[in-house]
C-alpha cells in the first residue's frame, strides 16, 4: 500500500469520526448556560446573573417580573445592546486546528414600563440566547466538500409584563411572551453517517436515492441566509413566566420565578430553502423542518441582603429542565426537486442543569455603583455528544459592571463577563471554548 493510500484511509477514518461527533449531537442551540444567557440586562449580568430578588430595570421581565414593582413610580424606557464573544476551536488528530470565525453575535433589546402605585405594566423585546460557529471550507469539519461549515441560532421574545403589589411585603408578577427561533446550518458528514440517522421509511425518488447517497465520502445538508438577525429556518410561538418577591425582613428580600416551557411550532425553511448534496452530481433543494424545538422550563429561587446602606449581596439558584426538551433532535426534509421526503432523529440526552449566581453591588455615592459576581453551572451535555458546531461547554463566568447616574432622568449601566477556556474530548475531536460577553444599557425615566 502506497503512502497516498494510507493517507486516504486515515482521512476516511477521521472523517467518519468527525461525522459521528457532529451528527449524533444534532443541531442544538446554545448561549452560555446551555442555551440560556448567564444574565439578562447589565445589572443582572454584572452580579453573576442574580436578579430574582433585586430591582434590575426592565430586564426584570426576562428575570422575575415581580421585581418590576420594586422600582420607583413613573415611566422608564431602556435601550440595550449585548454582544456574545465566543472563541471556539476544534482539533482533529492529523489535521490543523480549526478556529471558528464566528466571534461576535449582537443582541439588541429594549424595555418600557409604567409604574403607578400598586401596578406596573409594559412591553419589551429581549434576546433569550443565540450563537454559532463558522469553520472554513478547508477545515477538517468540511469533510472535503469544498464549502464552509457553520451554524447560527437566535432565540428571542417580545414580552408583555404586569406586576402588582399585594401588600407591604408581597409583590407578584407575570408575563405573556411571544417567542421566536431562527436557525442557519451548513453541515457536512459521510453519507453512511447521514444514512444512519434516518428515522422511519423515506419516500419518493429521494428515498430511492438514499442507498446510493450512503456510499458517498461526504454529504451535506445546508440551510442558511445572509441575515445576522434571522435564520433560514424559523418558528414562532408563546410562553410566559410567573414571579414573586417577599420582604422577609427590612434588609432581606426573597424571590422566586417560574419560566414556562415554550410552545413553538416547527422551525422550517421555505419550500426550496434547504439543500442536500453529495459528490457525483447529487443535488436537490427542498424544505427542512426542525421538529418541536422548544426552550425549557426554568425554576429560579433567590435572595438579596442589604448588609449596609451601600452594599447589597444577592444569590440565585436556577434549575433548567433540559431533559424534557433535549432528549433528541429531529428534523425532516421534503424534496421540491426529485420528490419524496426523509426524517432524521439524533440523540441529545441533555441533563437538567443547576446554575448558581452570586453577586454584590456597592453604591459608592449617589452617582456611581460598582458590581461584581460569579456564575457557575453544570454542563448539561454528555461529553460524547458535544458538537463542534454548538459546543455549549462553558461552566463558570466571572462578571463585573458599573452603573452611573448621569442625571435624575438618565442612567448608564455596563457589564462584562468572562468564561475561561474549557476543553472537551469527543470521539474524533477535541473542542475548546472560551468567551467574553458584554452588555450596555441606557435608561430614561420620565
Amino acid at each position: 500500500v502506497c503512502s497516498s493510500d494510507l493517507m486516504h484511509i486515515q482521512f476516511n477514518k477521521q472523517a467518519i469520526a468527525i461525522a459521528a461527533a457532529i451528527l449524533t449531537s444534532g443541531t442544538s442551540a446554545w448561549a452560555t448556560n446551555g442555551m440560556i444567557l448567564e444574565g439578562y440586562g447589565p445589572v443582572a449580568l454584572a452580579m453573576g446573573g442574580a436578579a430574582t430578588a433585586i430591582e434590575n430595570g426592565t430586564a426584570a421581565m426576562m428575570n422575575n417580573p415581580a421585581t418590576l414593582q420594586m422600582g420607583p413610580d413613573g415611566t422608564r424606557f431602556d435601550l440595550a445592546l449585548g454582544v456574545l464573544g465566543p472563541k471556539v476551536s476544534t482539533s482533529v488528530p492529523g489535521f490543523p486546528s480549526a478556529n471558528s470565525s464566528g466571534t461576535s453575535y449582537v443582541m439588541p433589546a429594549f424595555g418600557w414600563v409604567r409604574k403607578a402605585g400598586t401596578l406596573t405594566y409594559g412591553v419589551g423585546m429581549f434576546g433569550q440566547g443565540g450563537m454559532g460557529t463558522d469553520y472554513a471550507a478547508n477545515s477538517a469539519l468540511a469533510m472535503g466538500s469544498g464549502a464552509d461549515v457553520r451554524s447560527e441560532l437566535s432565540v428571542g421574545r417580545v414580552l408583555f409584563p404586569v406586576a402588582m403589589k399585594v401588600n407591604d411585603k408581597l409583590n407578584v408578577g407575570a408575563t405573556l411572551d411571544f417567542a421566536w427561533s431562527n436557525l442557519d446550518m451548513k453541515m457536512a458528514a459521510t453519507g453512511a453517517q447521514l444514512g444512519g440517522m434516518v428515522n422511519g421509511m423515506p419516500s419518493g425518488n429521494l428515498g430511492m436515492a438514499l442507498p446510493q447517497l450512503a456510499q458517498a465520502p461526504w454529504a451535506r445538508i445546508d440551510f442558511s441566509n445572509s441575515s445576522d438577525y434571522s435564520g433560514a429556518a424559523k418558528a414562532t410561538g408563546w410562553t410566559g413566566k410567573l414571579g414573586m418577591t417577599y420582604q422577609a425582613t427590612p434588609d432581606m428580600t426573597l424571590g422566586a420565578s417560574y419560566h414556562l416551557k415554550t410552545a413553538q411550532g416547527d422551525m422550517k425553511t421555505t419550500a426550496t430553502g434547504a439543500s442536500m448534496s453529495a459528490p457525483g452530481g447529487f443535488a436537490d433543494v427542498g424544505q427542512l423542518k426542525v421538529l418541536d424545538f422548544q426552550m425549557p422550563a426554568t425554576l429560579a429561587l433567590g435572595m438579596a441582603f442589604k448588609s449596609s446602606p451601600a452594599l447589597t449581596l444577592a444569590a440565585d439558584v436556577k434549575r433548567v429542565e433540559w431533559s424534557k426538551v433535549m432528549k433528541q433532535f429531529s428534523m425532516s426534509y421534503t424534496s421540491a426537486g426529485m420528490g419524496g421526503s426523509v426524517s432524521f432523529a439524533m440523540p441529545q440526552n441533555w441533563a437538567d442543569q443547576t446554575v448558581v449566581s452570586l453577586g454584590a453591588a456597592y453604591r459608592v455615592n449617589d452617582l456611581l455603583t460598582l458590581r461584581g459576581g460569579i456564575n457557575k453551572a453544570s454542563n448539561p451535555i454528555p461529553k460524547e455528544l458535544t458538537n463542534p458546531l454548538f459546543p455549549a461547554i462553558v461552566e463558570e463566568h466571572i462578571t463585573l459592571g458599573v452603573g452611573y447616574q448621569i442625571n435624575k432622568q438618565l442612567q448608564l449601566d455596563m457589564a462584562m463577563s468572562h468564561a475561561g477556556k474549557v476543553t472537551v474530548a469527543t470521539p474524533g475531536a477535541s473542542i475548546s471554548h472560551s468567551q467574553n460577553n458584554w452588555q450596555v444599557l441606557a435608561s430614561y425615566r420620565y
